[in-house]
């Protein structure tokens, strides 16, 4: 059985996230980049994935490795030409495969025109209306607008040389725009359609739930100093953070107006929220029938390792969208998450349940994100302080995102690891222990990893678009996972002991059975 021609592409899809800098290096100089990616898309297609949703690859200071974006309407030198991204699309396309891109509307790069443009204007001109430049507060302006926090550590504030400040929500060298400037919206609307002309087929928007700050820009009141808001989904006090640089309403009229657009287009064209929202419902607002396709569900990543978190997670999302008629989308690891093999104790621990874990969620409706490497079951890597490259490692001292972003190990017995032509260490060092997790390493290895995520993707075709969009799920008590989702039965066993398996055939399975369901384990049953 194949896909359903009647059922939108997305609906349903597998879809791998590639982080340009680390996947493949077509050149040599030890970052991955869009000729690296092509030649690699082979490797997509015989995994089963039916789309590839790639980073940020526009021109680019890099401050942020790529998010801090120059021209968005060209590729950065660094990871080829626009001649190269037709071709990589042209390629993806031939293989059968959609491709999204990334888009980074909550801000631009310091090194952007616009904002190159405000900062010789001066205060009070039209050029800094494109941001938010503000007077400062405090004896002589000395002290930031308000008291909000950078993502990445610190104030949220820059003072630059005439005395004002402008707001990033990131890194300093991430101004963010003003979208109540009319020539904001106008310009992504350029930049959609743009990419949509070359034919991308979709849209990861970055930090979608940014945009619109409230209008007064005031301070941020902690969470100490509010009373607790009766959530009527939960029907539970809950302590909701105040966030006036959050999830703005007005921000839903910009995705009104981008739908009209990708609408206009043939090919069921898309776009994914990355959406970090306080409540389901909240996140259910970005995916109405006239906004968004689809938003990030971060609850599967972030729930721990228990049959109850997993079920409440399942019956929370569904319930959210239900009323929007959306579908959902699940998710274990990106490139901003410590790698999920890790969170779950690593080892052999921590992979067998990553593949479990994998395997429940490839079951349920909506699309399924994987992130490039954890088919190999790689871990998050040591990386040492003389090669991070992360800005909120150097803002904070924190851990920061480098070590999920090691680069991709393809084959040989050391670093690179056939990451691209040269014989140097890529640009974030591999460790040497990953010899044995390279795709050839695993390839031919019918009890792999990347064998098992193969086979796993192959089955889930037999019925994700036919399964329908209704899961039950089956009580069992104590550490066990059951749900049903048309003709398959999903088992899996978060405890400690072994756990029966139910009547039927076993379509799939995240290790050896042996007539039992083994902890940190789980089955399809058909």
């Amino acid at each position: 059985m194949g896909w359903n021609d009647q059922i939108e592409w997305w609906r349903h899809a597998a879809i791998y996230q590639v982080y340009v800098r680390s996947f493949a290096d077509g050149d040599g100089d030890g970052v991955g980049d869009l000729p690296g990616i092509t030649a690699r898309l082979p490797y997509l297609r015989d995994l089963g994935v039916d789309a590839l949703w790639i980073t940020p690859f526009y021109t680019s200071p890099q401050n942020d490795h790529g998010y801090d974006v120059a021209d968005y309407c060209d590729v950065d030198p660094l990871f080829g030409s626009l001649s190269d991204a037709d071709a990589l699309l042209d390629r993806a396309h031939e293989l059968g495969l959609k491709v999204i891109v990334d888009l980074v509307p909550n801000h631009t790069s310091d090194a952007h025109e616009w904002f190159r443009a405000a900062l010789a204007a001066g205060p009070g001109s039209p050029e800094r209306e494109r941001y938010l430049f503000r007077e400062g507060r405090g004896e002589g302006g000395a002290e930031p607008p308000n008291n909000w926090d950078s993502v990445f550590g610190g104030p949220a504030w820059t003072r630059v040389e005439d005395g004002q400040w402008y707001l990033h929500l990131f890194d300093s060298t991430q101004p963010d725009l003003n979208w109540r400037h009319p020539e904001v919206a106008e310009m992504f609307e350029d930049v959609l359609t743009f990419w949509l002309d070359r034919g991308v087929d979709g849209f990861r928007v970055d930090v979608a739930h940014g945009l619109f700050k409230e209008e007064s820009l005031r301070d941020q009141l902690v969470d100490e100093d509010r009373p607790a808001t009766q959530l009527p989904s939960a029907m539970v006090e809950r302590r909701l953070r105040d966030e006036p640089m959050w999830d703005q309403p007005e921000v839903h009229d910009v995705y009104r107006r981008w739908r009209q657009i990708l609408d206009k287009y043939d090919g069921d064209r898309m776009d994914v929220a990355e959406a970090w929202t306080q409540t389901p419902e909240s996140l259910a607002r970005f995916v109405r029938p006239d906004e968004m396709h689809q938003s990030f569900n971060f609850a599967w990543l972030l729930a721990d390792w228990s049959a109850l978190a997993f079920a409440e997670v399942i019956t929370g999302t569904l319930a959210a969208l239900e009323p929007v008629g959306a579908t959902p989308t699940w998710v274990l690891s990106n490139h901003d998450v410590i790698r999920h093999v890790t969170r779950y104790g690593g080892g052999a621990q921590g992979l067998a349940r990553a593949r479990a874990a994998t395997l429940a969620m490839l079951a349920l409706p909506g699309s399924s994100y994987l992130y490039q490497g954890e088919e190999l079951g790689l871990e998050q890597a040591d990386v040492h302080p003389d090669h991070r490259q992360d800005p909120s490692w150097f803002r904070t001292g924190e851990e920061g995102r480098d070590g999920c972003r090691v680069p991709m190990p393809w084959g040989g017995q050391e670093p690179p690891f056939e990451f691209g032509p040269g014989s140097a260490q890529p640009w974030i060092p591999q460790p040497a222990e990953w010899a044995d997790r390279t795709v050839e390493a695993q390839a031919g290895d019918p009890g792999s990893t990347l064998s098992f995520y193969r086979e796993a993707l192959r089955v889930r075709r037999t019925f994700a678009t036919s399964a329908g969009d209704h899961v039950e799920v089956i009580p069992q008590g104590g550490d066990v996972l059951m749900f049903r989702r048309g003709p398959v039965t999903v088992v899996l066993n978060c405890g400690t002991e072994p756990a029966a398996l139910p009547a039927g055939d076993v379509l799939m399975a995240s290790g050896p059975l042996e007539g039992q369901l083994p902890p940190d384990t789980a089955a399809w049953i058909g």
